[in-house]
């Protein structure tokens, strides 16, 4: 089939808009170009859960919004964000025949900025896990190395813009969710502050406000002008931040100042960081500086362990309620879950009251820490993750720890294992390749990802895998984030990167 749009992948979402507007493409054509890689490079990548080629048709024959970005295709999560009349899955067979029949707060603004949704990418079961291998659905692959990992949550949102098939995708974030994947992927992910984006109207804050949604992107603009789409208050948020003076968009390219930077390498748990994790931030150091910045290294004053443990607290709690959740919709569908998602949710429940609010109190506590910290520093960089992506199927359990599992689930014998060193293990094994991420989300900080090192070409990756960094602002703050995104971008270009596999059916 001929790919209309010959420039297509070359561009942003903000570039396709500007062709649509100046007549030299149309909706149909972007829609016809999008939904052909979706089937020629993303459908051995996993990257979506659902292609609606008629939707996309509808919007794209002359319904979609005359806004900014008005023809561009653009598909949603299947996680948390809902679109009318597609189906909701969030990864999991408990949800394979939920269809949606009202679109999300999110999603409404999409519409109304001109997106043209056309699908909904893959997720782990429940957005539960930093990879992307549902056990009811094809596993997200990464496109620099097919046999890695994208990341996840949002997993297969990073999969096909990487892959080119989109130049933007709705991501959400929890504990690492938009710049996991951004930064396995080569791209850049922008997670909002708390109460930036509107996450109704059936929700109000996503793990007590640990959640945030924008999109990963392959250039700030658009995640500038996303954010300009997406943000701003609607009725019945529980925190919400008006919109700013001037937009989002606005500030990329402005004057950044001479920014105070404190940096780190090391790990908050104490565990190993990959070597290229350890070169990519202390090149971004020397990059920062040689920009004007004053850099220097430094870290609050947090106990790593302990945000982790508070972290891991609230996840348990969490995913026992989408567990309580999933039965009000359909009683004996909890039992269609995952393993694992059974086991963490019995661990939620054998989670006292007392231990929950404690943990929540906690999050204030590391909230005045990180304020102190902003006192002295504008910014707080780290490597985005510890570890390069690692095979697809790696972070599965083994057939032993299947049965230990199943056992103790059947045996209601979960709680236990609060007693017995899980939670550490849990840190150790699970938290400890992406370590940095969730100190933001508890804080409600705004942060990013941004590409800025790759290393040398692999057996696997035969044009190296990205490794992203990570910087961190005060409330409210994005627009700092931003000024800085584009003067590294515009010092150290990455769009134009891009894994063999995109060169496809060009």
């Amino acid at each position: 089939m001929p790919l209309p749009i010959p420039e297509y992948d070359d561009l942003d979402a903000t570039a396709l808009a500007a062709l649509v507007a100046s007549g030299e493409a149309t909706p149909a054509q972007l829609a016809d170009a999008a939904l052909a890689r979706a089937e020629s490079r993303a459908k051995g990548l996993g990257a979506f859960a659902h292609l609606d080629p008629a939707h996309a048709v509808r919007q794209s024959a002359g319904r979609a919004a005359d806004g900014p970005f008005r023809g561009v295709p653009y598909p949603v999560k299947d996680l948390g964000h809902t679109v009318a009349g597609m189906p909701h899955r969030s990864g999991s067979a408990a949800y394979r025949y939920f269809v949606s029949d009202a679109d999300s707060t999110l999603v409404e603004r999409l519409r109304a900025a001109g997106l043209v949704i056309f699908g909904k990418t893959a997720t782990p079961e429940f957005g539960l896990m930093g990879i992307t291998e549902p056990e009811a659905y094809a596993p997200a692959r990464n496109p620099w190395a097919p046999t890695r990992t994208p990341g996840g949550s949002s997993g297969g949102a990073a999969a096909a813009v990487a892959a080119r098939v989109v130049p933007a995708a709705d991501a959400s974030d929890g504990g690492g969710s938009i710049r996991i994947p951004a930064s396995f992927c080569g791209l850049f992910g922008l997670k909002p502050s708390r109460g930036r984006v509107p996450e109704g109207p059936e929700v109000g804050e996503g793990w007590h406000g640990a959640v945030a949604s924008l999109a990963v992107t392959r250039t700030v603009r658009d995640a500038a002008a996303l954010l300009d789409a997406v943000a701003g208050p609607s009725p019945g948020d529980p925190v919400a931040l008006p919109r700013p003076e001037t937009p989002f968009l606005g500030e990329v390219g402005r004057e950044t100042g001479r920014l105070r930077i404190g940096w780190t390498a090391r790990s908050p748990l104490g565990t190993p960081v990959d070597p290229a994790c350890v070169a990519a931030v202390q090149d971004a150091a020397g990059l920062l500086a040689e920009l004007g910045h004053e850099v220097e290294p430094a870290e609050p004053d947090v106990d790593g362990r302990a945000v982790a443990r508070g972290y891991l607290t609230m996840y348990f709690g969490q995913t026992a309620a989408v567990l309580r959740q999933a039965e009000a919709i359909r009683p004996g569908a909890s039992k269609e879950t995952e393993l694992v998602t059974q086991l963490l949710a019995q661990v939620g429940e054998a989670t006292s009251a007392g231990e929950y609010a404690f943990t929540l109190e906690q999050w204030n506590v590391l909230g005045r820490a990180m304020g102190r910290f902003h006192q002295r520093y504008d910014l707080y960089l780290t490597p985005t993750v510890a570890a390069l992506p690692g095979e697809i199927g790696a972070q599965q359990p083994t057939s032993a720890e299947r049965a230990l599992m199943r056992t103790a689930v059947s045996t209601r014998a979960s709680g236990l294992l609060l007693k017995t060193g899980f939670v550490d293990r849990m840190l150790d094994e699970r938290l400890a390749p992406t370590p940095f991420t969730q100190l933001a989300n508890l804080t409600g900080l705004p942060a990013m990802s941004v590409p800025l090192w790759w290393t040398e070409p692999l057996a696997d990756a035969p044009r190296g895998l990205p490794v992203g960094v990570q910087l961190v602002a005060r409330p409210a703050e994005e627009a700092t984030l931003l000024r800085l995104a584009a003067q590294l971008e515009a010092a150290r270009p990455w769009a134009d990167r891009r894994p063999a596999l995109a060169d496809e059916a060009r």
